[in-house]
């Protein structure tokens, strides 16, 4: 085409000084945000597999109307930080509050430890394996991928077998949103560390939580009073990234032992008499059938 033809066609669509001015008095009808809080509810951004195990508990809002509302960070780690949020639907009284763990995008450090947990992870995309283990931006964010979905799948399993753990909502990319374990006012529940009331009862619900997962062959990996939830005098089961098959991954029985002697010693050293390390790690090893 003929350089002067350029020149009508671009002209013959220019906008002119009316144009200019009607669009800076239209009001702006791309913004699609909810009418209030700070976004729609993602539950339909997550496919079936994605979502908790069914029947969905009551108070869980499912509505397509409903908006998510932030409302701070309930707590801050080295891979991921939780935020509290409420999902309910504007001008009803369905609203739940959530705990939103949103792992740390490529650039920030991820878990701790994480070549340990990791080991049996590989994928068969031999490309990703390879940019996981030597930590370049997209192995890093693989990574976190990984841990995601490995604690989302962790919950959805251990919540089936009645383990205590937060319901598991759904995951969104590296967002996974579950149960929030508190009061209905938003205040989180104390970490085991910080009770010291009835710890023969939490005790005793450890120890079973403990046995369910070594009968399955599992293990937290990273179990201390300090990722164990008390709320109205039950113990629950948070931060589930590093489970363990202690079977199939080559320090799994280390990984078990570990996780009977920290929280045995720590009950112990609170006067529960019948928290003894040995006993516990010799029970969850039989439970697991490696004893022998």
């Amino acid at each position: 085409m003929p350089k002067h033809s350029q020149h009508r066609r671009r002209g013959k669509y220019a906008l002119d000084a009316d144009d200019l001015e009607w669009l800076a008095s239209t009001p702006d009808h791309t913004d699609d945000g909810p009418p209030e809080g700070d976004r729609w509810s993602t539950w339909d951004q997550s496919t079936p597999t994605e979502k908790g195990p069914r029947p969905y508990p009551g108070w869980l809002v499912t509505e397509l109307a409903a908006v998510d509302t932030e409302h701070g960070v309930l707590k801050t780690g080295k891979e991921a930080d939780v935020h509290l949020i409420s999902r309910g639907v504007p001008g009803t009284d369905r609203v739940c509050l959530l705990a939103a763990k949103r792992y740390r995008s490529a650039e920030h450090r991820l878990f701790h430890r994480d070549s340990g947990y990791l080991e049996g992870r590989r994928t068969r995309d031999d490309r990703m394996n390879r940019a996981m283990a030597a930590r370049t931006a997209f192995g890093k964010q693989a990574i976190a991928a990984q841990w995601a979905v490995a604690e989302f799948g962790a919950l959805c399993r251990l919540w089936e077998l009645g383990v205590p753990v937060p319901y598991p909502v759904q995951i969104v990319g590296t967002e996974i949103l579950q149960e929030f374990i508190g009061t209905p006012d938003g205040y989180a529940a104390p970490r085991l560390a910080q009770v010291s009331d009835d710890l023969d009862d939490l005790w005793e619900q450890l120890v079973a939580a403990m046995v369910t997962l070594a009968g399955e062959g599992l293990a937290h990996g990273d179990l201390s009073p300090y990722n164990l939830l008390v709320h109205e005098g039950r113990l629950v089961i948070i931060d589930l990234p590093q489970i363990v098959d202690v079977i199939a991954h080559p320090a799994g029985p280390s990984f078990l032992d570990r996780d009977a002697r920290n929280v045995a010693t720590w009950f112990a050293a609170k006067g529960v008499t019948a928290a003894d390390p040995d006993s516990l790690t010799a029970l969850l090893r039989t439970e697991a059938g490696l004893a022998g």
